[in-house]
């Protein structure tokens, strides 16, 4: 098949999932073409299989943004009619499904498009009146939609009524093989960060509030009070200077070290002790997956799709959302018991591992493309 990509390429899980999506479908063959504002920053290896088409900015003075939402729909229907795509794959509703809308009316062979719903979509950007219609639409007028967890499409369903083509719940993934320890590489690391052997604990997201990465700081804050630990915190953005406050407001510039943003976030995880990640809502929390894979027991909200990627109790921990001190006792906990480190670590690696490979999403994937092509090959033939 030949499958048109619509994506953010900004830090995100989004991005990352449908940048892996498309390696691992290059790999079986198929011909995957990236339509974004800039190269997904996961799109760095070659493949031969691999596309990526830039959507053109345009500067005029009647436009007083850059209407980028028909910039991406005119670059859709230049690739689709150029290679002959089959199937838009549309990450996020809005505005990439609408934009794929607005293409499928320009183009001479109507490509179907699938949708998939990865949170903000649905639970932020969706939840504002101004977009409320929008939504609506995007989820309508797709011809398939898939959801990263059953949270998510429940949500869904309460926020906008039930679709009739339903959701399809395919959770996110990881490919073990990108996990596999370095040589070397956690010594050196963990030598750098902690030189004195403390503990490391870590967080990595995009820095916005729903994030709540100043509980991070705090739970951190209490659990170095107990246990000499150091705080990674990879990523940018919009809450990174009241971060930033947070840490000389607690004393802890010689304990906290902000790394910016990565690409390889494997190599920081394979050091870390405890991932924490105390949002306010996560439709699935692929870092928290990252995490567990590389053995890294987590601490997060028990919110959204998290209950679906953390087993509480046995690969982590979960506590309600703003319960520092409840957080900070379960990293504390995993940290002074060595023996039920030791066991949280290794199940939340084989769960990992085990629960969420890529080939599964891949063929589920696959499943959905062929499944809508030939319902639009059926539809154009009963037009005729």
């Amino acid at each position: 098949m030949k499958i048109g990509m619509i994506c953010y390429p900004s830090y995100g899980g989004s991005g990352v999932v449908a940048t892996e999506l498309g390696y691992a479908l290059g790999e079986r063959g198929h011909e995957v073409h990236f339509i974004s504002s800039a190269r997904p920053f996961r799109l760095r290896r070659f493949h031969e299989k691999l596309f990526y088409h830039e959507v053109s900015d345009v500067s005029y003075p009647v436009f007083k943004y850059p209407p980028y939402t028909l910039l991406l729909a005119n670059k859709i229907v230049e690739v689709a009619n150029y290679v002959g795509l089959d199937v838009i794959h549309a990450h996020y509703a809005i505005p990439h499904s609408i934009s794929a809308y607005l293409a499928k009316q320009m183009m001479t062979k109507q490509v179907p498009v699938v949708t998939t719903l990865h949170g903000t979509d649905v639970t932020l950007v969706g939840a504002f009146e101004e977009f409320n219609q929008l939504t609506c639409l995007a989820l309508r007028v797709s011809d398939r939609i898939t959801a990263v967890s059953n949270a998510l499409a429940r949500e869904t369903v309460e926020t906008f009524g039930p679709l009739k083509q339903g959701i399809e719940v395919i959770p996110n993934f990881i490919d073990p093989k990108m996990y596999l320890p370095k040589e070397g590489l956690r010594a050196k690391c963990r030598e750098h960060f902690a030189p004195c052997n403390e503990k490391i604990l870590t967080h990595i997201s995009n820095f916005r509030e729903v994030k709540r990465v100043v509980d991070v700081v705090k739970i951190f804050a209490l659990v170095e009070k107990v246990v000499p630990s150091r705080l990674l915190l990879v990523g940018d953005g919009p809450e990174m200077a009241r971060v930033e406050r947070e840490v000389i407001k607690l004393g802890l510039e010689r304990k906290v070290q902000f790394l910016g943003k990565q690409e390889n976030v494997q190599d920081i995880l394979q050091m870390a002790d405890i991932f924490l990640l105390p949002s306010a809502q996560e439709s699935f929390g692929l870092v928290a997956l990252e995490a567990m894979v590389c053995g890294v027991p987590v601490v997060a909200s028990r919110v959204g799709g998290l209950p679906e990627v953390v087993k509480h109790g046995e690969t982590g921990y979960l506590a309600d959302v703003g319960d520092i001190q409840g957080m900070s006792e379960a990293v504390l906990k995993l940290l002074t018991d060595p023996l039920q480190y030791k066991a949280f670590s290794e199940q939340a690696a084989n769960w990992a591992r085990e629960s969420f490979p890529v080939d599964r999403a891949v063929r589920s994937y696959e499943s959905v493309y062929e499944s809508v092509i030939l319902s639009s090959h059926a539809g154009s033939r009963s037009e005729v």
